[in-house]
This record gives structure tokens, sequence and C-alpha cells, in this order.
């Protein structure tokens, strides 16, 4: 099974591979096309500022790479807001793969920090703990599979053919966190 970290220099990403050493997957990194493409797995991850992670992005030429993989992809924190339509932070295009807008939050502390409670119709995320960090948040969509609350509703899990997504770092979310990557690394 070749896992490949996209590495555009955005955070989080040896945390993530740490996380996947502990349950015993060997990752590469790397911002190169041929490799991304090559892979059986694919993860996004990302911390930081949308716009300089996007023009990094456009400077490795992965922008349309990312939006157009067929293997299975999962999107992390910064990852998952730039697959949605566009986000207040910096006010930029994102890839357009969910049907969703990043927003600020309003009159509230941020970034939020802590553990948040997930909500959902589907037994495998709903009411389990997750670890956030952000201060801008996907709406909720037609792709949402589960949400949270910080003063509002807000996407936690979005999911597209092959793409998922968390708002919330698994890497650092426990059991349940290593759970939910390790059956995205085993998914058919």
């Amino acid at each position: 099974m070749k896992i490949v970290i996209i590495d555009y220099g955005s955070g989080n990403v040896q945390s993530v591979q740490f996380s996947l050493q502990r349950l015993g997957y060997t990752a590469s990194l790397s911002a190169n096309k041929n490799e991304i493409k090559s892979a059986d797995r694919v993860i996004f991850p990302g911390v930081g500022h949308a716009q300089m992670a996007m023009n990094n992005l456009e400077k490795n030429d992965l922008v349309e790479l990312i939006a157009n993989l067929s293997q299975p992809v999962l999107g992390i924190c910064l990852g998952m807001q730039l697959m949605c339509n566009q986000t207040e932070e910096g006010d930029v295009k994102g890839l357009g793969i969910f049907d969703a807008k990043v927003k600020k939050f309003q009159d509230l502390k941020v970034p939020q920090i802590g553990w948040n409670t997930l909500s959902s119709s589907s037994d495998k995320y709903h009411n389990n703990y997750v670890y956030m960090i952000h201060s801008f948040y996907a709406e909720i969509c037609e792709q949402t599979q589960a949400s949270c609350t910080y003063g509002l509703n807000y996407s936690a899990v979005l999911q597209k053919d092959n793409f998922m997504a968390f708002q919330f770092h698994p890497e650092k979310s426990s059991r349940y966190g290593a759970k939910l990557i390790n059956e995205f690394i085993t998914q058919k």
C-alpha cells in the first residue's frame, strides 16, 4: 500500500506521518505530482493560512491534480477547508470538491481549541469526541456527514465520492481518531 501525504509547506505533516507509523503504516511526504498520482491513498493535511497554502499548491502545480484524484483522498483541517468552494481566509477560491463556503467564526473566541462532540445520523460518527483547533469552519452542505457545534453548527466531516475530509485532527483524537485513519487506509 503506497500512502502519500501531500507536503506543500502547510503544517502538521509530521504528526500525521507519526500517527500512521503508530498504526503500522509507512507514508511518504511529497509534492511530486507523479508520486501523488501513483499513491493508493492520499492525505491532504494542513495547518496555517488558506491564502499561503493555496499559493504553495499553485506554485507546485497541485491544484488541478488534487481535485482530479481518483483514489481515496483524506483532507484534514486546512486541507478540508481548501477542498471547499471558497474561504473567507484571504478570500481564496478553493478546489471546489465540496459545495461549501468556509467562514470565520464571529463573536466567539478563536481559535476553537479542544475536544468537541460529533453529531451525525451515522453511528460511525455520532457522539464521538474529536480534537479541534480552528478559527474558520465549513458551512453545513449536502456533503456533510457529521457536524459539531461552536456557537453554530458546522461541517466536521465531509464526503463526496473518493474524497473524505475532517475539520478535526484525527491524528490527535486518541483511539477514535486512530480508528478513522485506519478505516480510511483499509477501505475497499
